[in-house]
């Protein structure tokens, strides 16, 4: 491998579960942007949204998305949102292999229900508004996510969404 692979798509998609996997067969570093920028920051994403704001959160996070250039090749596992702000999904593409990792919103709902209280944007909308929040979240993020090199879709079936992953 000789450049990084960025996994992107919407909260739930699977970046960092199918990161760790697509790592491992790869034999390189998984880098999950958002654990390691809590890890540097010694808060969690949710804190950092609640201290600095969006606005605030997503400028630390291009300025950690920067640091990655310099590093060897690696997956990188990337906030849902990430793509999306700045030059970010420029950024992206310049410096390695951009995944969309698309999976549906029925499919997105029960895995954000089973887990949702790591997620900043979900924490403010009631369960009940979900469906519509996400569709809503998701039609404004598509033109974004759409510039990625290449683009995989979720069809229920993991063994063979994984090897179009491998295949990367």
């Amino acid at each position: 491998m000789d450049k990084h692979i960025f996994l992107l798509g919407f909260m739930g998609s699977g970046k960092s579960f199918w990161g760790v996997k697509l790592a491992v067969h790869k034999g390189v570093l998984l880098i999950d942007l958002d654990r390691w920028i809590e890890e540097k920051e010694g808060q969690t994403i949710a804190e950092l949204f609640a201290e600095q704001g969006e606005t605030g959160f997503r400028a630390l996070e291009q300025q950690y998305l920067h640091t990655l250039a310099g590093l060897p090749p690696a997956v990188i596992s990337l906030g849902g949102g990430t793509p999306c702000f700045f030059d970010n999904m420029d950024w992206i593409n310049q410096h390695g292999h951009s995944v969309y990792l698309e999976v549906p919103v029925d499919i997105l709902l029960g895995r954000l229900r089973r887990k949702p209280t790591r997620r900043p944007l979900l924490a403010q909308v009631p369960p009940e508004e979900w469906p519509a929040f996400l569709e809503k979240m998701l039609e404004k993020r598509r033109p974004f996510y759409s510039q990625a090199h290449q683009t995989i879709a979720y069809a229920g079936d993991e063994e063979a969404f994984f090897e179009q992953l491998c295949a990367v």
